[in-house]
């Protein structure tokens, strides 16, 4: 793509970054066949080649944003499958990050779109908070027809209440650490992450469990919290930068004690922290430092492939729908490997047709954008039951919030069925499943 950006623009480094990314695309369309949104809409301008269009012009003429590009901007998902189609390697992720960035700097948005995007800001990236939350949702559900009826802000607040679950999730219980098999293979760091401890806590403590089981040490990294993709997707980058210099100072002292891998078992916050040493890039002070935390982390079933199996201790053999998270097949190009753990330790694993469409979730676009999302979640759970499973597995939990929305059929982390089948607690959601 031919671009027309001047010195002056060009000697600013996130421009020149952005320039040569748009300079890459060759206008050859592959990404709209893989675009959720162009597949509902077949709008050019909801499409990846028609955002980067708009982002060009925005950039080149060097002015705020305008509302019809905000509009188009705001309904991507990131889920990044158009990367992965891509044969010119157009490094769409970075674009669209520096086109939000730049609309949250240049736009004004209109009062209720600004104090929800606070909101979320504010509550989802603190567990504490995000319990209240669930809760005040919990107590808004038999009203929620009323809320969706409310002005500007009805859909989407109507949205959050529909995505919190029907009862409180279990409160996380202080456990002492499980046993460490002997002999000791590893030693790593788990992200205790933000959403999903308040959602689920029983991801964490299966993983704990199953990487105890292998002989890996979990160091302890209480200061870690939110990995900042949250807030980083709305275009607030100065928050999310705050976000990863806190966790990469958690994790810095614990790399030089040896640490063979940062485990995560939220991809979306994977995909976020392998990022790190890009978002942090011009930063002397944590630069190098970034980069070593980029390098070390690791999906959860990433790491677990680097070990020996486990025997199992429970007759498996169930069919499992595998949902294969954005977050992981695109953003960190992690496909095979949770299907191999689970066939490895027993089940009958079944892949839904369009399993590169995102379901919806992507990070809080289910609840600024409800209406697409729910068009892509009823899409994928007609895709997903036509593999006639006894349950979902997924390995992020923006992704089993959205998916649980959607069907009776029980979604649960890979780690937690791992974690069953090696002799852990049957996960609450699989009761009466047939397991």
């Amino acid at each position: 793509m031919q671009t027309t950006f001047t010195a002056a623009q060009l000697a600013d480094p996130p421009t020149a970054e952005a320039e040569k990314i748009l300079r890459t695309c060759v206008h050859c369309g592959f990404c709209t066949a893989t675009c959720p949104t162009y597949l509902l809409l077949g709008d050019e301008l909801d499409s990846p080649r028609g955002r980067i269009y708009l982002i060009k012009n925005m950039l080149e003429r060097g002015e705020p944003a305008t509302p019809e590009v905000v509009k188009h901007i705001d309904r991507c998902l990131s889920c990044l499958s158009c990367a992965t189609t891509c044969p010119s390697g157009v490094d769409y992720m970075h674009l669209i990050d520096h086109a939000r960035a730049h609309i949250d700097q240049t736009y004004r948005r209109d009062a209720a779109d600004r104090f929800l995007r606070a909101a979320l800001a504010h509550i989802l990236p603190y567990p504490h908070r995000f319990r209240w939350a669930l809760a005040a949702a919990l107590l808004a559900k038999p009203f929620r027809p009323l809320i969706a009826a409310l002005p500007v802000v009805g859909k989407r607040l109507a949205a959050m209440v529909a995505l919190a679950p029907a009862r409180f999730p279990a409160l996380p219980v202080a456990a002492a650490d499980p046993v460490v098999a002997a002999p000791r293979r590893g030693r790593v760091a788990l992200l205790e992450g933000c959403a999903q401890p308040a959602l689920s806590p029983s991801i964490n403590a299966a993983a704990r469990r199953l990487l105890a089981r292998h002989g890996v040490e979990v160091a302890p990294t209480p200061a870690a919290g939110c990995c900042g993709a949250l807030v980083h997707h709305m275009g607030r980058e100065a928050e999310a930068m705050a976000f990863a210099r806190k966790n990469v100072d958690a994790w810095h002292n614990e790399i030089h004690c040896g640490l063979d891998a940062i485990v995560v078992t939220a991809s979306g916050c994977g995909t976020s922290i392998k990022d790190y040493k890009h978002l942090l890039r011009g930063d002397p002070a944590y630069r190098d430092k970034a980069a070593a935390v980029s390098d070390l982390a690791r999906d959860i079933t990433e790491y677990l492939h680097t070990l020996e199996p486990l025997e199992n201790a429970r007759k498996t053999g169930q069919i499992i729908a595998y949902h294969s998270a954005c977050s992981l097949q695109h953003g960190q190009k992690v496909t095979d490997l949770p299907k191999r753990l689970l066939k490895a330790a027993g089940f009958v694993v079944r892949d839904p047709p369009e399993g590169h469409i995102c379901c919806g979730s992507a990070g809080v676009y289910n609840i600024l954008q409800p209406e697409i999302a729910g068009q892509l979640r009823a899409r994928k759970i007609a895709n997903i039951e036509k593999t006639k499973p006894l349950a979902i597995a997924a390995g992020n939990i923006g992704c089993m919030t959205q998916l649980s929305g959607g069907t009776g059929i029980p979604v649960v982390h890979t780690v937690e069925l791992l974690d069953w089948a090696a002799g852990g607690p049957k996960p609450e959601s699989l009761t009466g499943a047939g397991f």
